[in-house]
């Protein structure tokens, strides 16, 4: 039994290897880049926040020099060149005022005593206000030579014009004020608006999640861009801790979240800059980054995939054309083409396996003639043999008629022998016409009558246009013997034998009927089985099966013996040929 190969092929092999090691390199090279991606962009992103911090700190730097400088040249080019006993410094305020209106809300002057000396634009006062109670002008009496900035609030000391609600930061200094001859301590109020110092600070974020607000030193926030949200309570904000920090970076963990926490202070007030930027922030764009390195192997894969079946076809093509091609010798089709084609050492091994089927055809073809040739000479040598009884038989019947002078009958069985014998050897040859077989039978028959004393009767039937068609040599004999010795011998009564040949289209067929004892259905297949012949002593020892591979041998399966037969009841042999010309047989043979 044939065995089934398997396993994988050598194509699907090579692309494995070849794709796995892709692959493998491929992670490998995501994980290098990844690593380097991540802690670039981290190192990144942490000197973003550094700059976006240093900007917005230059920013309210520079919104704080502005106030400054206002408040300088309030004091230095006003207030300090003014006598207040004299003149009104409405007018130079209210100039300065509205050269800077955009940044500033209110400007005031304040004695020691906290009366106002002027306002603008502001008309009066709040009546509730005691100036001598906030902690503004408290401080700044305390400390002249420190100008105080003051938490965001709402504007409260003036009465507004449309009841509006103002948010500013305080700007305060201690001034001298000219009144006569003597000079007094005063106090400089500069409300600034609110919206401006978050002008200043801009809409900065820092990725996607990042963002900066603005808290004095103790920790108290000015600036937020989630103000509102803390104020209620909704959001928390780790400012207090972040006061204790000098300027640098941090790592933290807040509220949950891991972040990147960024200090810069701010010259002349000792506010601080901050500027968060949580982790999950740059977890997200390094996620963002590994989708894409993911991306980039996947479509190198894709790439190399598409490269590694391009190859391993050009590879494996052949051999599969090769294999396919083996295939078919395997099977038996010796005659199929073999693939020659691909790489050298493949053209090579497709040449030698193209010898060697055309070898082993040409052995095959040389076997099957020298079997043919040896069963041949072997059906040949037999059936020229005659067995001796027959001839020793038939020269005794001569021999009775000559003394009995039956010299006319004695005669006749001698031609009748002499054109057997002719037409047995017929010079070697195996196929003759079907007139030479019929006369052959028919001399057989009449030697036969003779011997048995006209014990049966017989008939031969063909017509002329079969006569010169091909036929094997003694194939009738053998059938009228076993219908004589084996059908006839112990019957009752006088035996009738048929012989008859008719032609159907490209086929020929030749019939021995007889009325003997019959046989049964196993008695006919054990004439076509091995062995199963035994050469009456009588006979010329040829049996059916003899003649049906005779026939099978000379002119293909498709034709043969077939025996009709029932105990009793005769039996009916059928010579089954193609109905082939016999100057075509000698055309063949060179004749």
């Amino acid at each position: 039994m044939k065995q089934k190969l398997t396993g994988r092929s050598i194509r699907y092999s090579i692309f494995g290897y070849f794709t796995v090691t892709a692959l493998v390199m491929g992670i490998l090279i995501a994980l290098s880049l990844n690593t380097r991606f991540t802690s670039q962009l981290s190192a990144t992103m942490e000197t973003e926040s550094r700059s976006m911090v240093d900007q917005v700190s230059r920013s309210v730097e520079g919104f704080l020099r502005s106030v400054m400088k206002l408040s300088d040249s309030i004091y230095y080019g006003v207030i300090k060149n003014s006598d207040i006993s004299q003149e009104s410094i409405n007018q130079d305020l209210i100039l300065l005022y509205d050269n800077n209106k955009d940044l500033v809300e209110n400007i005031a002057l304040f004695t020691k005593d906290g009366e106002m000396i002027e306002a603008v634009p502001a008309a009066r006062m709040n009546s509730y206000t005691d100036i001598e109670q906030e902690t503004w002008f408290t401080e700044t009496l305390e400390r002249p030579e420190i100008m105080q900035f003051s938490m965001p609030h709402v504007q409260y000391l003036f009465e507004g014009s449309e009841g509006q609600y103002k948010w500013v930061i305080s700007v305060s200094r201690a001034v001298e004020i000219t009144e006569g001859p003597f000079t007094t301590q005063g106090v400089l109020l500069i409300d600034v608006r609110y919206d401006s110092l978050e002008q200043a600070m801009g809409e900065v974020s820092i990725g996607e999640d990042g963002y900066l607000y603005l808290m004095s030193g103790d920790g108290e926030i000015i600036c937020h861009p989630k103000a509102q949200l803390i104020d209620a309570g909704l959001v928390q904000e780790d400012n207090l801790r972040v006061a204790g920090y000098q300027e640098g970076s941090y790592q933290e963990k807040f509220d949950g979240e891991e972040r990147i926490t960024t200090v810069k202070s701010i010259g002349y007030t000792g506010w601080k800059a901050v500027g968060v930027t949580p982790v999950g922030s740059l977890t997200l764009n390094t996620l963002k980054t590994r989708l894409f390195a993911v991306f980039i192997v996947l479509l190198f894969l894709l790439v190399l995939a598409m490269i590694n079946a391009y190859i391993s076809s050009r590879i494996t093509d052949p051999i599969k054309e090769l294999e396919k091609s083996v295939s078919k010798l395997e099977k038996g089709d010796l005659d199929t083409p073999v693939y020659v084609g691909g790489s050298y050492e493949i053209r090579h091994l497709g040449g030698s396996i193209q010898r060697m089927a055309l070898r082993i055809k040409q052995l095959m073809r040389d076997i099957e003639q020298e079997h043919e040739s040896k069963r041949k000479s072997e059906f040949d040598t037999l059936q020229s043999q005659i067995n001796p009884h027959f001839l020793y038989n038939t020269l005794d019947i001569i021999v009775w008629m000559i003394e009995n002078e039956k010299k006319s009958d004695a005669v006749r069985v001698v031609t009748a022998l002499a054109r057997f014998f002719r037409i047995s050897l017929s010079k070697g040859k195996s196929i003759i016409t079907v007139k030479d077989e019929l006369e052959h039978v028919r001399n057989y028959l009449m030697i036969q009558q003779m011997r048995f004393k006209n014990k049966f009767t017989y008939t031969i039937q063909a017509e002329d246009e079969v006569m010169e068609l091909a036929s094997l040599k003694l194939m009738l004999q053998p059938m009228v013997e076993n219908a004589i010795y084996h059908g006839m011998e112990f019957m009752d009564g006088d035996g009738e034998i048929q012989i008859q040949v008719w032609r159907e289209e490209d086929d020929l067929y030749l019939k021995v009927s007889d009325n003997g004892l019959g046989m049964t259905e196993d008695q006919v297949e054990n004439l076509f089985k091995d062995g199963s012949h035994v050469a009456s002593k009588r006979g010329s020892g040829i049996g059916v099966r003899n003649v049906n591979e005779r026939v099978h041998l000379y002119f293909g399966e498709s034709y043969g013996v077939r025996i009709q037969s029932e105990p009793d009841e005769g039996t009916d042999v059928i010579i089954h040929l193609p109905a082939i010309p016999y100057s075509e047989i000698l055309k063949k043979e060179g004749k």
